[in-house]
Order: C-alpha cells, then structure tokens, then sequence
C-alpha cells in the first residue's frame, strides 16, 4: 500500500518536473538576456554549458582522479 502511495505521488512529481522544464525550454527563446559575450545568448546555452560541465567532472573523476586515490584491494588487510 505505502509503495503505490509513493510511486503515484513520485509520478505526480516528476510529471511536473518535466512539463515545468518543458515550459521553460520553449519560453527560454522569448527572454531577452543581457549577453555579455555573444555565445551565451544563445537559447538553452547555460544548461547546455551545466550538462557539458558535469559530464566533465564525471569523467576527469574517473579517469583522472580515480587511480590517484585507489588503493589495492587488499589495503586494510595487510
């Protein structure tokens, strides 16, 4: 009973949450913003530039940084 109860409210707030970024992705193009360089007037630039940002962090995380601060298996057990 609890389950149904939470996924009908998770579906309720996440059917939401898309139609309130989807109204936002078509009112975005109407807004006048004050461009300082002439790239980040474009539509949609600034979440396209927040995806990009963390699938950068996503990746130097793993590739980079990762085998910096992994440790053998066996660490703890010597």
């Amino acid at each position: 009973m609890e389950n149904k109860k939470m996924s009908r409210n998770l579906k309720k707030i996440l059917t939401f949450f898309f139609l309130f970024i989807g109204i936002l992705i078509i009112v975005d193009p109407f807004i006048h913003k004050h461009a300082y360089f002439g790239f980040d007037g474009y539509p949609c630039f600034y979440g396209a530039y927040g995806l990009v940002a963390c699938i950068l962090i996503v990746l130097v995380a793993k590739y980079i940084l990762r085998p910096i601060v992994m440790r053998r298996e066996d660490y703890y057990n010597d």
